[in-house]
């Protein structure tokens, strides 16, 4: 299966992980200027005008040589990697209100969930590697050990405190989370089913596939069960990996599986779920599109790895 296929995979951005070590190494590439400057603003991404269904977004990109204000601007920035011979690096805007920020800049800063799925997928994975490693600075500012100031290192990919009697170094976590469609094939043949849920946090009549984050102590494997017993009370088995996403909303990998299930009825957790059911393939061909608000079944955003799940599961049984 190719990363291409996953939204937000894919970026092919090469991190240079050993060179990046070298501050005067980053210093000389952010000085390049043709280096690519991708600046982010609260967790948003720049965008040219509002994506919808019919129209691309396209995300603006600066070259350093005109990108004087934003870098003088920023707080932090952080080396992404290199795109053939360009550098390419992140600025975070955060600390300029939102009225400077709209003067400064074309476009609009969006949420990359709302204009991620209209944009080209390499151009979706390396705004979502910014904003996912910005969040992380935004976040972790100060030591978690001794409460000191910690700074920028390593083209960003590492904070040193600055007490000297600490020292600790802090990397960027991604927090794993599991994802995955139960199949039920009936006994003695049938139509085969999966199994969708209606998420209090999504939008009306959105089924989507069960998730939930992977505890300590616990394989992915048993992730996967116990969230889909704690979730709608079905057993499963054969639970089998798919594919993962990078979902750095704020700092998660999404990782897809198939499980079996060993029992059909459902109780939905209600704290969580409005509601679940089994589909057919044929059921899942008349649902509506995320965007149709007046289908009475819609399925996920076609970035997610949710609506990966699905249409490989069609492909196989549709």
């Amino acid at each position: 299966m190719s990363i291409n296929h996953i939204h937000y995979a894919g970026g092919n951005l090469d991190r240079t992980e050993n060179l990046r070590k070298d501050a005067a190494w980053v210093v000389g590439q952010f000085a390049n200027p043709y280096a690519r400057i991708i600046p982010v603003w609260k967790d948003k991404n720049l965008v040219e005008g509002r994506a919808d269904g019919n129209t691309p977004a396209i995300p603006i990109f600066y070259e350093r040589r005109r990108a004087d204000d934003l870098v003088g601007a920023s707080e932090e920035s952080v080396f992404l990697g290199m795109d053939g011979g360009i550098p390419v690096f992140a600025v975070d805007l955060s600390p300029v209100n939102e009225q400077k920020v709209t003067e400064m800049v074309p476009g609009v800063f969006l949420d990359l969930r709302l204009t991620g799925q209209y944009m080209a997928a390499r151009d979706a994975s390396v705004l979502a590697y910014a904003r996912g490693i910005m969040h992380w600075h935004t976040s972790h500012k100060f030591c978690g050990r001794c409460g000191h100031l910690a700074e920028n290192r390593n083209g960003g990919h590492m904070r040193l405190c600055m007490n000297p009697d600490c020292g600790r170094e802090t990397y960027p976590r991604t927090d794993p989370a599991v994802i995955m469609l139960v199949e039920h094939y009936p006994h003695g043949g049938g139509s085969p089913m999966c199994l969708m849920a209606s998420h209090r946090r999504l939008p009306p009549r959105v089924y989507s596939t069960l998730a939930g984050f992977v505890e300590p102590g616990e394989s992915l494997e048993e992730a996967v069960a116990r969230e889909v017993m704690e979730e709608v009370g079905v057993e499963v088995t054969d639970v089998r990996y798919e594919a993962s996403q990078p979902w750095p909303f704020p700092a998660s990998i999404m990782l897809g599986f198939y499980a079996t299930a060993q029992t059909t009825e459902i109780r939905v957790d209600d704290e969580e779920l409005e509601t679940a059911r089994w589909f057919t393939a044929d059921e899942i061909l008349e649902a509506g599109a995320w965007e149709d608000e007046s289908a009475a079944v819609r399925l996920p955003r076609r970035d997610s790895i949710a609506r990966f799940l699905i249409n490989t599961w069609m492909s196989r049984h549709g």
